[in-house]
Order: structure tokens, then C-alpha cells, then sequence
């Protein structure tokens, strides 16, 4: 018998101001967005014989800056999904915000309408390195929209970026206790990555050693953790531990819709997975909506990739539930990857060590 994972909903909204030049999300400026509320549930509409009798663990908004919506369009979406989805009772509902577009009486009609969690891109409470990140917000902006933020929620996650051009580890550490003062629940902390097809790809600031882009990671997470902030994933700090991320981790289903969504989702008769992806380009969405449909050949490498960015790791009944796999598959591996000293084995449970979390693109490696 197929026990089918919990199932989530990825909402995409592909909108912002400006686009950042680290970004390579699907983000657009200034196109027309007549159309995309009623475009997501007719999405939604074509995806339903996914669900399979489950109701929906978790939502996430995002972008793209979703907060760009108004409260009439949200309205909109929740009456549409409310009418075609069970929500579980303790469901959590994320939107994510840019400090540039928050307005207190919107995000409190926001509240209203079901959101319960915000995530706010803040990545640096310094104007300099706003500046040099392309963010259309001021530092000023980022401490009074958490400031805000925490008045109207319960429960709000801080974006912060690490390993900034011109960044020390002082600069790092400022930003983490300022983020730490204003009393988030939850804290991503990650070091920026530059990737392909973006701008900064294209012109790549000079940005710190390599051995100072570590002392930060290493320090804020230490400064995060002497908070009570659990390192519970990679770049994922929690007071309060994100349901929707640990789905994701967990390698639970999810449905995706709107412009360039990603979904995955295990069918129940035969325990197949497949991905789904949505058309990238917001205005073929809202015309066409096209969809295509890809399995996923290796189940194992898909689940490893994403179990082992918890710090505690995984039961071994875990892989076989979520991959219909006997753990034995991939022992080669394993036992390789514990000779490294990048897991921990027992007969329950695998868990990276240290040294594996330090180096997860190596560890993971070994699945492939």
C-alpha cells in the first residue's frame, strides 16, 4: 500500500519593482497582471487530480514579490483555493515581502485573509550593500517593516545574505543582531551564490576572501544558535521551524502553479513521481497555461539531495516510504560517504556530521 507523503501548494507570483541582479528566479518588471489571479485557479483547476484525498499541509507565496498584491487580489486567490482545497486546521500560510512594498493596512487585511507567516527579503540592514545588491528598499525600510511585521504576526521569518561585496564579518554579525533584536521567529541565513543568466554573472562584484566569507558563516551561525535559533536545515533558523520547508526536505509533494511553478507529486496507484513545470513567460501563462510532465529517473539522488540538508538528518523508513526503496540501494554510498566522515549511520537513522554539512555539495555528490 502507497502511503502518500503530505502535500503543500507553491503559489508563484512573477512581479517586482526591479529585479535584483543576483536574482535568477522567474521575476518580471512592469508587465501587464490583468488576468493572473483568475490564470492561477483555473491552474489550480487542471492540477486538483493531484491532491488525492489529502488536505493541504502548507502554503508558500512567492516570487517575484507577491506582497506587490493588493488585498482585493488576495482576496480573490483565498476565496478561489478555499473553494477547491481542504486546508489542514494548523496550516501554515508564508507570503513573502519586500520591505519596499509594505504598507501596515494592507499586510493587516493580508492577516485577514489567511496569511500567518511572512518572510521578509531583508538581506542586509546596511544601505551600502542594499545599494550594491540592486534592493529598492533602505535599511530604514527593513527595520520598520519588521518592526510592523511583528505587531500584525505571530510568526515571521528575516532573508539575510552573507559574503557581500565590501562585507566584513563585523558588517555580517551587525546585520544577524539587528535581525536577532527585532524578534523574528525564524532566520534564513545564506551566503550569496552568483548565478548563471543573471547580471551579476555577467558583471561580478569583488566580493570578500574566501576564508572571511567563511568566519561569517561560521560566527552567524554560532551568533544564531547562542539565540535559540535552531539550525534545523542549511540556511533555515527557527524559533519556529518552517512546515513548508520541511516538507521540501522531507521530499513531501507539493503543487506548483503560476508562471515557471515547479510541483512534485507521488501517485497513489503506483507511486511514480513526477515533476510538473509551468510556462516561465507571465503572459503565455495567462493565455495558454501550458503545462509538461517529467518523472523523476532517480528517486534516490532526488530524496538524498534534499534529506541531507537537515542538520538531524532522517529515519531510514523515511527513503522508503517517500522513494518506494529499500534503503540498501544506495549502502555503497553510504558506506563511503561514513568512511569521509560526512554521515553518522545507526540502523534508524542517518544523519550528516559536521564536517558533511560543511561540505553538503560533496556529500550530496556521492549520490549522483
Amino acid at each position: 500500500m502507497i502511503v502518500l507523503p503530505p502535500l503543500s501548494l507553491y503559489i508563484h507570483y512573477p512581479w517586482c519593482v526591479k529585479k535584483c541582479p543576483y536574482c535568477d528566479f522567474n521575476s518580471h518588471e512592469g508587465e501587464d497582471r490583468n488576468g493572473y489571479i483568475e490564470a492561477l485557479l483555473k491552474d489550480l483547476d487542471k492540477d486538483l487530480k493531484y491532491v488525492q484525498g489529502r488536505s493541504i499541509h502548507s502554503i508558500f507565496i512567492g516570487g517575484g514579490t507577491p506582497s506587490l498584491m493588493s488585498a482585493d487580489e488576495l482576496h480573490e486567490l483565498f476565496t478561489g483555493l478555499k473553494s477547491k482545497l481542504t486546508f489542514e486546521k494548523n496550516i501554515e500560510i508564508t507570503l513573502e515581502a519586500n520591505p519596499g512594498t509594505f504598507e501596515v493596512d494592507k499586510f493587516k487585511a493580508f492577516k485577514d485573509i489567511g496569511i500567518n507567516r511572512l518572510s521578509i527579503g531583508v538581506q542586509s540592514f546596511q544601505d551600502r550593500h542594499l545599494n550594491a545588491l540592486g534592493r529598492i528598499h533602505s535599511a530604514e525600510d527593513a527595520s520598520k517593516a519588521c518592526a510592523y511585521a511583528s505587531q500584525i504576526f505571530n510568526n515571521f521569518n528575516i532573508d539575510l545574505m552573507y559574503g557581500l561585496e565590501g562585507q566584513s564579518i563585523d558588517d555580517c554579525l551587525s546585520d544577524l543582531n539587528q535581525a536577532i533584536d527585532l524578534n523574528p521567529q525564524h532566520v534564513s541565513f545564506y551566503q550569496l551564490t552568483i548565478e548563471p543568466n543573471t547580471l551579476f554573472a555577467k558583471f561580478p562584484p569583488t566580493l570578500p576572501k574566501d576564508d572571511d566569507i567563511w568566519r561569517m558563516g561560521e560566527q552567524g551561525v554560532d551568533l544564531l544558535e547562542q539565540c535559540g535559533f535552531e539550525r534545523y536545515e542549511v540556511s533555515a533558523f527557527g524559533k519556529i521551524t518552517s512546515k513548508h520547508n520541511l516538507n521540501y526536505w522531507q521530499f513531501g509533494d507539493y503543487i506548483g502553479i503560476g508562471a515557471g511553478a515547479h510541483g512534485k507529486i507521488t501517485e497513489s496507484k503506483t507511486g511514480k513521481v513526477v515533476r510538473t513545470l509551468k510556462s516561465k513567460s507571465p503572459k503565455e501563462y495567462i493565455q495558454n497555461r501550458n503545462k509538461t510532465l517529467e518523472v523523476i529517473d532517480n528517486l534516490s539522488f532526488e530524496f538524498m539531495l534534499n534529506a541531507l540538508r537537515l542538520k538531524n538528518g532522517f529515519d531510514v523508513d523515511l527513503f522508503k516510504k517517500r522513494t518506494g526503496k529499500d534503503i540498501n540501494v544506495i549502502n555503497e554510498q553510504l558506506k563511503r560517504a561514513e568512511s569521509m566522515g560526512l554521515v553518522n549511520l545507526t540502523k534508524d537513522r542517518i544523519t550528516p556530521t559536521k564536517k558533511g554539512f560543511d561540505f553538503l555539495n560533496d556529500l550530496i555528490s556521492l549520490f549522483m
